[in-house]
């Protein structure tokens, strides 16, 4: 029958109304209402009182302060805490998805041991630690044959694990690689005393030179507030701030200016600087200045150009800047945290100290609390990437047992494959973790510590603070799954073993440390932090030309083009891999499916004869990676930025099996003079596949 198209939509509307007239289908969405309402994952509201608890994040190396909300007792959320000076209201996407980390489908739920097949068995605790004391028996006192390695670049559990190695007769205690040891080596090496600090509150102009000041170098969630607080919305900046560095990354993007350098160059950038402000005038009240400036005299604008890939004008200007600045900081780092020798360090200081802007400080350091451990600045000498490079030269016997706390070495290292290959000579390795990562999926024990929200712990003033700062972590929430923390199981297998440190239980740990820090353990212990202005003087310190000469990298990576890794905390952390919530922040041109990007500008591209979403082979000498292109104009020609974060091969469905790990390609050598290891000048090969 032909119908026209009134008399098509009468017939429509009046089925439809017909319809609607009968009870049955609303009786029928009633009815599945109510059913999918019962369904057990789904969320329910929690009826209770809501409070929020100061504490301090421990998953995140920003050691950010923060508030957790509880309903009822239950973590619910975590926001910034505005009283707390690591954070000043300011939370970071780590420390955002606290709470949700603790329901982690890659959380270890109880301890484990390796069968001889090589699978994994669950044990109980009591198992565990009779595993635990037989291995540590058999080394104590037998010298070097324990050996440890800590991912807590600032807590007291140092101490203790350095504390109980001293009593087992051994110096084998390493902190994994960061930004604190080659600063530390540095200020050592110019006669810096205490730790440096930086001023970030008080400076007018501040340039990070590789160092990614508002993303992950420091408590970079501080610094954001005070660059914040001087770039109000709408008005004229009070501050400038300036990046040197080859991407344009979280910091560039939002700093007042980006200078485009050449990855690993920071050092030769800073002596560029400083060969301008020595020929303008600038002085520096120290012993060895006039062989100083005899030695920048060769860093001319037109050789750092030549070196760096930066304007001479710029330079030129940026020096001029930094001159007529009330109060200038100038900040060297590797571009990803962790690689770069103690030159570029010496090179930022010594800058600072010529601009004599007050800007760098020397922080005191408290004493131990933990009897024999190991004093804080050792700490920071010890070199885990030199000592497992003499274990493979058979220059240095491979430890009998080795205790690995919170930290994730088979990934986050290096040549990645060669340095596990080094850790698996080590016939006992036991992992106190809170994730099944790649470094526990190597040992032979593997025991579960409670997350930061779980647990009493501390941060002692983190490196890149500018003033003295102790905190400690409350205990939100009593652990999920059976898990103990790693100073309690330590400290109480060192004293079955007749190893006296002096405390039974890691809380007893943290009041000695409060008490020689100079705060009170109970305002702390409480959420309070303790906050001093305490300076140590500058005097009797050295511009140190004649390490500086040996020290100083010019030469160019062997292969064409350059690596530039680059950091983002929403991505994770080697000892957290992508939190499952932060997997929207991912940008769709940073990982599709399993498959992750690299970036490139349309020159470096055009060279190569590729377009955005080709896929490239890198390769070099250390290993091979396979990605896509994402054509992007914030990244110096020659060089390829690669984030971090990707490539693992344990955790869960939410990073397991996710693009590659960059560190495959770095390669580990040794700064002249110190001997640190560095890996931020690599070179790779680039060709489409």
């Amino acid at each position: 029958m032909a119908l026209d198209r009134r008399g098509f939509m009468k017939f429509v509307a009046g089925g439809t109304a017909g319809i609607m007239a009968t009870p049955l289908p609303w009786k029928l969405l009633d009815d599945v209402s109510i059913w999918t309402q019962n369904w057990p994952w789904i969320p329910r509201n929690i009826d209770g009182a809501s409070e929020f608890v100061p504490t301090v994040s421990k998953l995140c190396p920003s050691s950010v302060g923060i508030k957790v909300r509880t309903v009822a007792g239950r973590p619910v959320r975590v926001i910034g805490d505005p009283d707390h000076p690591l954070s000043l209201g300011g939370v970071s996407a780590i420390a955002a998805a606290e709470v949700q980390m603790l329901y982690s489908p890659s959380r270890m739920k109880r301890p484990l041991r390796r069968a001889a097949d090589g699978a994994y068995v669950a044990i109980t605790w009591d198992e565990a630690l009779a595993i635990l004391e037989e291995q540590l028996s058999a080394v104590k006192g037998s010298g070097d044959k324990l050996a440890a390695l800590s991912g807590d670049e600032n807590g007291s559990i140092n101490e203790v694990l350095s504390g109980l190695l001293a009593k087992a007769g051994s110096t084998n205690f390493f902190l994994m690689p960061g930004e604190a040891q080659p600063a530390a080596r540095a200020w050592e090496l110019m006669g810096g005393q205490g730790q440096p600090g930086y001023d970030f509150e008080n400076s007018d102009y501040v340039l990070g030179i590789g160092a990614n000041i508002l993303e992950s170098w420091g408590p970079a969630i501080r610094h954001r507030h005070f660059f914040a607080q001087t770039h109000p919305h709408g008005e004229e900046p009070t501050a400038r701030y300036v990046f040197a560095g080859p991407v344009q990354n979280n910091t560039a993007a939002g700093a007042d200016q980006w200078l485009p350098i050449k990855p690993g160059t920071e050092a030769i950038f800073a002596l560029g600087l400083a060969h301008l402000l020595v020929k303008n005038g600038a002085v520096a009240n120290v012993a060895d200045f006039g062989a100083f400036k005899a030695y920048v005299a060769d860093f001319t604008p037109a050789k750092v150009a030549s070196l760096t890939g930066v304007d001479p004008k710029t330079l030129t200007k940026v020096a001029k800047e930094l001159a007529t600045a009330k109060r200038p900081l100038v900040v060297t780092g590797s571009e990803f945290d962790q690689g770069a020798g103690a030159a570029s360090a010496m090179a930022g200081f010594a800058v600072n100290l010529l601009l004599n802007s007050g800007s760098i400080k020397a922080l005191p350091v408290a004493g131990n609390a933990v009897a024999d451990a190991m004093p804080r600045g050792q700490m920071l000498k010890q070199d885990f990437i030199a000592y497992l490079s003499r274990i493979n030269a058979g220059k240095a016997a491979a430890p009998q047992v080795l205790i690995i706390n919170e930290a994730n070495p088979a990934y986050a290292l290096p040549q990645a494959d060669d340095m596990a290959k080094v850790m698996e000579k080590i016939p006992f390795k036991v992992s106190f973790s809170t994730f099944l990562d790649e470094t526990a999926m190597m040992c032979d024990l593997v025991l579960p510590v409670p997350m930061g929200i779980e647990r009493q712990d501390d941060v002692n003033t983190p490196y890149g603070c500018g003033q003295v700062t102790y905190c400690i972590g409350q205990q939100v929430i009593e652990p999920l799954v059976d898990a103990r923390p790693a100073g309690d199981v330590l400290l109480s297998t060192a004293a079955k073993l007749g190893m006296d440190m002096g405390h039974r239980s890691f809380e007893s740990v943290l009041k000695a440390k409060s008490g020689a820090v100079g705060a009170s353990f109970k305002k702390v212990s409480g959420g309070t932090a303790y906050v001093s202005d305490a300076t140590l003087p500058l005097n009797g310190m050295y511009l140190r030309p004649d390490v500086l000469k040996q020290a100083v990298d010019t030469k160019s990576p062997a292969e064409p083009f350059a690596i530039a890794p680059v950091h983002k905390l929403n991505i994770g952390t080697s000892t957290t891999a992508t939190p499952p919530f932060n997997t929207k922040t991912i940008r769709r041109w940073e990982l599709q499916g399993d498959v992750f990007y690299v970036m490139m500008n349309a020159a470096t591209a055009s060279k190569l004869g590729v377009k955005q979403h080709d896929t490239v082979t890198l390769t070099n000498k250390d290993g091979a990676i396979t990605a896509r292109v994402n054509i992007f104009e914030g990244v110096i020609s020659d060089t390829v930025a690669i984030l971090l974060g990707f490539g693992h091969t344990a955790f869960d469905q939410f990073s397991k099996g996710k693009g590659e790990n960059v560190m495959h390609l770095l390669t580990a050598g040794f700064e002249p003079v110190t001997g640190l290891s560095v890996w931020n000048r690599a070179g790779v090969n680039i060709a489409k596949a």
